[in-house]
């Protein structure tokens, strides 16, 4: 038979991780979209070499594959959505083993109908009710014998423990799914008040990192340094308390690269009359070139550093303090540069030059630095 035009495209991982049964179902999957004259894209991924390379479990290789490829292929075709199949088993299932793993009220919500642009539309759908389509149309299916091993602790769970669980009540599945629809629910509602307790709280704390790659122990070391200002960091994290405030922020390999700077020279007979005509910015230094050796040296702020604030002629004034009252925090301070002439500051950049060596009726050549 042919079906009606689709809005939709059919994706295809084969993981090489079962043999032929790999091929197998590659080859239903290649027919069935045949007869349905729907358009398939199919990919191949050497699964056990990406796991090890990245030191993970074939399971979340796996995951990170088809998930990489699947948004990569969304973008290519200018689609909205990628739908994926689980079902309502799949969430009871992924509730449980988030509880024996150990997890706070997102892992307790488990997965949800839409995230980004992952769509679950058959989340809600009892597995029985989807066998029980496909008989009506008379439509055959294959099946992951590696669903049916022991191996891997979500099979454990589907094998053993929802059996176990079905025969106490038979709707277990659908209780436990359901509850965790009301979790995901009240979360928003929760997670506005998060931010206001996590100094207070574990549970809190735990709600604020996780997903975050932070551990249980640094968790813990957390709460009891926060007044000490200790940082903790994750493979793509760090956090610290911060004048009574949980500060984190993702690790960028960029952050320790110095800005760019374009140094210019000017001459000039009436300096305040010319720099009154220039354009002003907080990434634009104009200084006194007279006063300036080269090269100036870039660098981030060390204990004890003071400068002159611009405008606050003899009014000398630590870095570290100028920076608390600008309201950075200890990643924000860590992160600032300075423009130093010698051991002397000319430059907070981007934030405030020295007065030393700022533009007067005497200077006769201007050096403008811009970032």
């Amino acid at each position: 038979m042919h079906a009606q035009h689709r809005d939709f495209d059919a994706l295809h991982c084969n993981f090489h991780l079962r043999g032929e049964e790999s091929d197998r179902d590659e080859r239903f999957v290649r027919n069935l979209c045949q007869e349905l004259d729907i358009t398939l894209y199919v990919q191949h991924f050497d699964t056990i070499g990406y796991a090890r390379s990245k030191g993970i479990s074939i399971e979340m290789a796996a995951r990170e594959l088809r998930y990489e490829w699947f948004e990569e292929m969304r973008v290519k075709l200018g689609a909205n959505y990628i739908a994926v199949a689980h079902h309502q088993e799949d969430q009871a299932e992924t509730i449980l083993l988030n509880l024996v793993r150990g997890t706070g009220l997102r892992g307790l919500a488990g997965m949800s109908l839409r995230s980004g642009h992952i769509i679950r539309p058959l989340l809600n759908t009892p597995k029985h009710e989807i066998l029980q389509y496909l008989e009506s149309i008379h439509q055959d299916y294959v099946t992951d014998s590696s669903n049916l091993e022991r191996d891997a602790m979500r099979n454990r769970i589907r094998l053993d423990v929802m059996p176990l669980l079905r025969e106490i009540n038979p709707q277990a599945s659908k209780h436990i799914a359901e509850a965790a629809n009301r979790v995901g629910e009240a979360l928003p509602y929760f997670i506005k008040g998060v931010d206001k307790h996590v100094g207070d709280s574990a549970f809190c704390l735990h709600e604020r990192l996780l997903g975050l790659g932070f551990t249980p122990a640094q968790e813990a070391q957390m709460l009891e340094s926060q007044r000490t200002g200790a940082l903790f960091e994750s493979p793509t994290h760090r956090a610290t308390f911060d004048r009574g405030s949980l500060i984190v922020e993702e690790k960028h390999e960029c952050d320790n690269e110095p800005p760019i700077l374009k140094k210019e020279y000017y001459d000039t007979s009436n300096p305040l009359l010319w720099l009154a005509c220039q354009t002003r910015s907080r990434n634009i230094l104009f200084l006194d070139a007279d006063l300036i050796t080269l090269p100036l040296e870039l660098r981030h702020p060390h204990e004890g550093d003071y400068f002159f604030p611009l405008g606050m002629e003899g009014r000398r004034k630590l870095v570290s303090d100028y920076l608390t009252d600008q309201h950075l925090n200890i990643f924000e301070k860590q992160r600032q540069w300075l423009l130093c002439h010698g051991e002397e500051v000319v430059w907070l950049v981007g934030l405030r030059a020295d007065h030393r060596y700022r533009i007067t009726d005497h200077t006769r050549r201007i050096l403008k630095i811009a970032i």
